[in-house]
């Protein structure tokens, strides 16, 4: 796993929790504000192509360690999720489709040379991706401890899980990226789906639940006020 990966992990799982109690980063000001820091990015940010006709929001967004650059983000589409107990039929609560754009970047060293970071790949987005799958799910109400203990289990799989990318536990799916087909990787669990790949200029992942990933389609968002609304 990309050393990028792990420093923000801590941070992702934090804010994909908020986000998945209910809370965004949208802005609710007006129709067309948009959340701070998306237009920060300097790479471009994809989310549902034209045949989703659904509510789209804003999720979160990431840094490097130092603060200074927008490493990734989200983008959601549907109902926002909210933790699933294991017990539900997935089909029977929220459906939404979360896009995960990841800046690729080869190795680089931090600008207050504290450390270095290795270069991005599709592990850093089938990572982000699985962890916001993770924090939207929850299992049925247990004592704190074991909750916690499940919780670091489950984590340390989908640690496992992104670094084994090419392995048994994912499939391949072609889904179009600016209407050309682009090669994915794709895994499904009793908590949703979870996909990963690339598209010009970054690593996509994209995680849901009660949407089928199958006839989904990728785009360049070029209308980020169409996500505040």
């Amino acid at each position: 796993m990309d050393a990028t990966s792990h420093a923000v992990g801590d941070a992702v799982m934090g804010e994909n929790a908020a986000a998945a109690s209910g809370g965004t980063a949208g802005a609710t000001a007006g129709a067309t504000a948009i959340a701070p820091g998306f237009p920060d990015a300097e790479f471009p940010w994809y989310g549902l192509d034209d045949a989703w006709t659904g509510r789209r929001w804003f999720g979160t967004v990431g840094t490097s360690p130092d603060g200074r650059v927008v490493d990734y983000g989200s983008l959601g589409h549907g109902e926002e999720p909210v933790r699933s107990y294991l017990s539900q039929d997935p089909s029977e609560g929220r459906r939404f489709a979360v896009v995960v754009t990841v800046a690729s970047r080869t190795a680089r060293r931090l600008d207050d040379g504290t450390g270095m970071l290795e270069a991005t790949s599709i592990a850093s987005a089938a990572w982000l991706a699985g962890s916001g799958l993770l924090a939207a799910t929850e299992h049925a109400p247990m004592e704190r401890t074991l909750r916690q203990d499940w919780l670091d289990q489950q984590t340390a799989l989908a640690w496992d899980l992104a670094d084994d990318i090419d392995g048994p536990a994912w499939s391949s799916l072609t889904l179009p990226v600016n209407g050309t087909p682009q090669a994915f990787r794709y895994r499904e669990s009793e908590y949703g789906w979870v996909l990963a790949g690339d598209a010009p200029g970054v690593h996509l992942g994209a995680y849901g639940r009660g949407v089928s990933a199958y006839g989904l389609g990728f785009t360049t968002v070029t209308d980020l006020g169409s996500y505040g609304q």
